[in-house]
């Protein structure tokens, strides 16, 4: 399985507009609190990347007592979060050998990066590992078995079996919480719809989907090249996308 080196796109990351526009204040987190009356909150982002879940919920939930913390393990990605969350502890380390005594936390957010994990089953034991009683783990990841007709497969067909090794199945992932004494619930969000190339061709040529950096540079040229192709042929050329993010809680019980 390869590995996207995130210190070399971390200057052109936040370019991509989804990733900030897609960022809902996390009413899961919310719930938890309301649920869960206590004089402080430890919270963990864990893969924070740029720190823009960490900017979007500190404004949502900025009235209880919160204390954030961020772990990722791209240097860059996190000299870019710290200067957007000033406050929030930040740890460079791996998800699989986290610095922290067990039992520490009582939330753990995983955005979009549970699929770059050299091995899963270690991050899932370290997860259990420095969760409280009672706490949860919420993943949020898009579900590419789901998804054969996303734009980006469709362009870069060579990103498809990239991903196929480093993405698990859903009913995978809801085993290996569950024997390890999670509670789950997992639920996946489906669209298809009509998109226009026109639209992507900038995030294609950003090359900051991971997957994009992973394909040889022959295949990314290939797609790129497509993608002008039918745009240079009209300019509203549209195709059927079809998107998917599954949405898992799990609580440690």
């Amino acid at each position: 399985m390869k590995k996207t080196d995130y210190s070399a796109i971390a200057d052109r990351y936040d370019h991509n507009h989804f990733r900030v526009d897609e960022i809902q204040h996390d009413h899961d987190l919310k719930n938890y609190i309301n649920a869960h009356h206590q004089q402080e909150y430890q919270v963990l982002d864990l893969s924070c990347g740029t720190g823009n879940y960490l900017v979007k919920q500190d404004h949502f939930l900025k009235d209880f007592p919160i204390k954030w913390f961020g772990l990722d393990a791209a240097e860059e990605m996190l000299r870019i979060a710290k200067e957007k969350n000033g406050h929030v502890t930040f740890d460079h380390a791996y998800a699989e050998n986290m610095p922290y005594h067990s039992g520490k936390f009582d939330y753990i957010v995983n955005n979009y990066a549970f699929h770059h994990y050299l091995d899963k089953n270690q991050v899932i034991d370290e997860v259990y590992r420095i969760m409280k009683k009672e706490a949860v783990f919420k993943m949020h990841n898009i579900a590419i078995h789901q998804m054969h007709k996303w734009w980006v497969y469709h362009y870069f067909p060579s990103a498809y079996a990239e991903d196929a090794q480093r993405f698990l199945e859903k009913d995978m992932i809801y085993h290996e919480l569950k024997t390890r004494g999670f509670e789950v619930k997992i639920h996946i969000h489906y669209r298809m719809e009509e998109i226009k190339v026109v639209e992507y061709l900038r995030l294609a040529e950003n090359r900051d989907i991971s997957v994009l950096t992973l394909i040889s540079d022959q295949d990314y040229q290939e797609g790129l090249e497509k993608m002008k192709f039918d745009l240079n042929k009209n300019l509203e050329k549209t195709i059927i996308n079809d998107f998917a993010e599954m949405f898992c809680l799990a609580r440690k019980y």
